[in-house]
């Protein structure tokens, strides 16, 4: 029998709020659509600091780009020892602790990885750039097609690939379906580029 799913690719770094409401957002689509998401690491510790050169960021936010490699590698580092159908298990513990929870630091990440089952010594990876050449290839795979001026997460279905959507709580069961399917009717027309308005509330993990 042929899965008739489409397949639609999502690069997350773990520490962005807004990705993981879309993520949460992506996980709804699969239930009342036929699609299957596969889950990629990028970096926006490597996009603001190694591609944008750190310009025109604050210290606070360039010292918690710093702390951005830490969650990214062990994600990586997760998916060489594991292969990557361990992302999104990983990426759900420590978005959980992250975002959901607010619990941050080497003690969340620790419980992220006895959560799925994996060995506390890859949290060693969070100080190693041993992985760091694979995260950047993963990171350039993503953002190759959407351009440098946008960050996580970026989405691609079939070629069609964008930036976000950024969303507030995450759509639920019908209401998540649609939006996808008027996501792919705006950014599959030739020419469109974007659609945007200021953002007037917080992040939203209900």
């Amino acid at each position: 029998m042929t899965d008739a799913r489409t397949t639609v690719d999502f690069w997350f770094d773990p520490i962005c709020p807004w990705a993981w409401i879309t993520s949460r957002w992506m996980l709804e689509v699969e239930k009342v659509r036929p699609v299957q998401t596969r889950w990629h690491v990028m970096s926006l510790a490597y996009l603001n600091l190694v591609q944008h050169e750190g310009k025109g960021l604050s210290p606070e936010y360039l010292e918690r780009m710093e702390r951005a490699w830490g969650p990214v590698r062990i994600c990586a580092a997760a998916a060489a020892a594991k292969g990557d159908d361990i992302l999104l298990p990983l990426y759900t513990a420590i978005g959980t602790r992250y975002h959901n929870r607010q619990f941050r630091g080497d003690e969340a990440l620790a419980e992220a990885l006895a959560e799925v089952g994996l060995e506390p010594s890859l949290l060693e990876a969070a100080t190693s750039d041993e992985l760091d050449e694979t995260i950047k290839a993963s990171h350039d795979q993503g953002m190759r097609q959407v351009g440098l001026d946008v960050g996580t997460p970026v989405i691609s279905v079939e070629g069609n690939a964008f930036f976000g959507p950024v969303i507030t709580p995450a759509p639920k069961g019908e209401a998540a379906g649609r939006l996808f399917d008027g996501v792919l009717l705006v950014t599959s027309t030739d020419g469109f580029f974007e659609l945007k308005r200021t953002r007037d509330r917080r992040p939203s993990f209900d």
